[in-house]
């Protein structure tokens, strides 16, 4: 019977976030500058994850103009913000973040080895060990499960919320499939220590950072690329021989899927002018750069990312119209800052930068900015973010409510609006999943789309109205209190539609209404 009401009460609120969608109509001429308000729950909800209740309180209490201008300084200096002991303390608890990588390897390969050996049972007609079927589930889905967590609970907490879109951003940028072999045990790992402590950096840091990682090197398959003809040591040949469990493949040549994305997605953009020979004449540069697979195979402590001058083509290259001499690992490091220092990078870095924090279209203007201050400071991205909120384009009445909120913007905003606490994540993490973007779940390297396009469907309007519903249901809020939260982000046509619905429907139509749909 539970169902049922459920049911029937999604289908009301469906019905009533059409009738709302039918009704609803821009607050306030295009022409119209921001309101003070408008402003503060602007920069809320496009440089973090919306609105809390103590948001709204602090805007109303100190002034949206004062409120604003701090606001704007302390983000961009994210050390200055204390996180709450509540979310340090959730931190600090979570494995993943503090084992190392040959450790996190290690779980892997023990989950791998138990259920081989399970495998192995079932095939011979025996009773598999109950436990070795359920290694991969106990070993590695609870480290991804951890990184996730993480990621949710510093969203919805923490006061850096700059420092958190970011990361998603530049996640999504440099973007890695945990469902690939062992990345998942490895994507907290990549995402704290390639992604967040670079988001307000220095753009070639990072990328050399995503660059070396074991998660990118997994992922694109630049650790199983050497040069043309290398053969392992007998040893080393032997050693997998001897241990088909670890399923190592012994590599057999060139590799050009992570030189490929570096230029296409990572840094230079499709249409650069760049030529197939250069994308193999790069990953002919990047060959050595891999895993050090005694770590790796048979476990240790630390860092495992290796250059094997063994598996290294070491001949000149002829890459961007540049000759390359053979010179080992500097050979990549100096294709990186190549890379990084490119004018066709600083165009496809500010065209995806105005387009996930500004429009689906962004004003030609403002890519321009972004590209001139990146050329300019050497890819400073703390100066690239400045650029960005001290633009015209950013505040103006046409980018006010302009993006569609992805399934994970929307979970998030939801969330803070409501002030719920991350009690339990793992619905909520299979809620992103049923809606199509399960975190690090992104299969291809180009990553999530943030246009409206991607996201804006009947379906997905179901889905929301359905998490709506629920999460309104656990909150208590009440219409009111929340509509304090949201302040001037709703339209007084959607106010006046609300007040004539139902007083225990009102909480799921105002998170459902196209007003909260869009940031």
């Amino acid at each position: 019977m539970k169902n049922r009401r459920f049911v029937v009460g999604s289908a009301a609120a469906l019905a009533g976030v059409l009738m709302l969608a039918r009704r609803s109509h821009a607050a306030a001429p295009a022409t119209a500058a921001l309101s003070a308000e408008e402003r503060a729950l602007h920069a809320l909800n496009r440089l973090g994850y919306g609105p809390r209740p103590a948001d709204a309180a602090a805007i109303a209490e100190q002034g949206a103009d004062k409120w604003l201008e701090r606001f704007l300084s302390e983000q961009l200096e994210p050390r200055r913000l204390a996180q709450p002991e509540s979310l340090t303390t959730r931190i600090a608890s979570l494995d993943v973040l503090t084992l190392g990588q040959a450790e996190l390897l290690g779980r892997y390969r023990e989950a791998v080895k138990s259920a081989r050996e399970a495998r192995r049972e079932k095939a011979k007609g025996e009773t598999p060990n109950a436990d070795a079927l359920n290694a991969v589930r106990e070993k590695i889905r609870p480290l991804v499960a951890q990184a996730a967590t993480a990621r949710l609970a510093r969203a919805t907490q923490s006061p850096a919320q700059i420092e958190e879109a970011l990361t998603e951003f530049w996640f999504n940028h440099f973007n890695v499939f945990a469902g690939k072999g062992p990345v998942g045990v490895l994507v907290a790992d990549y995402e704290q220590r390639a992604i967040r402590p670079f988001v307000l950096g220095r753009f070639r840091d990072m990328l050399g950072a995503t660059a070396k990682h074991p998660a990118m090197l997994v992922y694109l398959d630049n650790a199983q690329s050497v040069v043309a003809g290398y053969q392992p040591p007998q040893r080393a040949r032997r050693f997998l021989a001897e241990r088909p469990e670890l399923k190592a493949r012994v590599p057999t040549g060139l590799n050009e899927n992570y030189a490929r994305e570096l230029m296409e997605l990572h840094t230079l953009g499709v249409d650069a002018g760049y030529s197939q020979r250069d994308v193999t004449e790069l990953a002919r540069i990047l060959t050595g750069w891999g895993l050090d697979q005694r770590k790796a195979l048979l476990g240790g402590s630390g860092d495992v990312f290796e250059f094997d001058a063994r598996k290294h083509d070491g001949g000149s290259k002829t890459w961007l119209g540049q000759t390359v001499r053979g010179a080992g690992e500097s050979e990549g490091e100096r294709a990186l800052d190549v890379l990084a220092a490119h004018p066709a990078t600083a165009r496809h870095l500010a065209f995806k930068f105005a387009q996930a924090f500004v429009a689906d279209a962004p004003p030609a203007s403002l890519v321009t900015k972004l590209a001139d201050n990146f050329k300019a400071t050497g890819g400073d991205l703390r100066e690239f973010t400045r650029t960005l909120v001290r633009a015209d384009e950013f505040w103006s009445r046409e980018a006010y409510q302009a993006k569609f909120k992805t399934p994970y913007q929307y979970l998030l905003s939801s969330l803070r609006a409501l002030d719920l606490p991350l009690n339990n994540p793992q619905p909520l993490i299979a809620a992103l999943a049923q809606a199509g973007q399960p975190l690090y779940g992104a299969a291809t390297p180009d990553g999530y789309k943030n246009t409206a396009a991607a996201w804006r469907n009947p379906e997905a309007l179901t889905q929301r109205v359905q998490l709506a519903t629920t999460l309104g249901q656990r909150s208590g809020v009440s219409a009111e209190r929340l509509s304090t939260t949201l302040g001037a982000s709703l339209s007084e046509p959607t106010r006046r539609t609300l007040a004539a619905e139902p007083a225990g429907q009102q909480v799921a139509l105002l998170l459902a209404s196209p007003d909260f749909m869009k940031r």
